[in-house]
């Protein structure tokens, strides 16, 4: 598969959310998906974003997007990239679409001199899993990820 991987637009938005609910499908959580088409494109393009995307495309149709945003390491001293969401088309996948994002951001992250590049997956997605060792990438099973949300997040900061 020949891909083209490049920076994501305002009128990438209707095709990013698109990509985001196909992802919550497959993640099995098809009713997790609370924003829209314009929600997605103001938070990602708009002025104040600290998000962004990239979108891979075969023959100039998307196939799959990424998307990400920076944080920071205090022990490294350098901002990292977080990779949120790593999609492709059901069709397209195992045919390179997703190990030529991760690249294309692994390459961003050393030209931008970040200290790491790190993404969570869920434990039950093993093709996934194997694919992102296959790379080389390592589990941090040592951490324990958490997160407040909804009515927990309300009532933790209102407390």
């Amino acid at each position: 598969m020949s891909v083209i991987i490049r920076e994501a637009v305002s009128n990438d938005a209707k095709t990013i959310y698109d990509f985001i609910v196909e992802l919550a499908l497959y993640e099995k959580e098809p009713d997790a998906v609370k924003t829209t088409v314009e929600e997605t494109r103001e938070k990602i393009f708009g002025e104040n974003s600290t998000v962004k995307a990239i979108i891979c495309e075969e023959n100039g149709v998307p196939v799959g997007h990424a998307i990400f945003f920076y944080n920071y390491s205090t022990w490294l001293g350098k901002n990292g990239i977080y990779l949120e969401d790593l999609y492709v088309s059901e069709k397209k996948r195992g045919l390179g679409a997703g190990k030529a994002m991760l690249k294309y951001l692994a390459k961003k992250a050393l030209s931008e001199d970040c200290g790491r590049f790190e993404w969570s997956c869920l434990d039950w997605n093993t093709p996934s899993r194997n694919f992102y060792e296959n790379i080389g990438a390592k589990s941090l099973d040592e951490w324990v990820g958490y997160r407040l949300e909804g009515e927990d997040l309300i009532n933790f900061a209102k407390s």
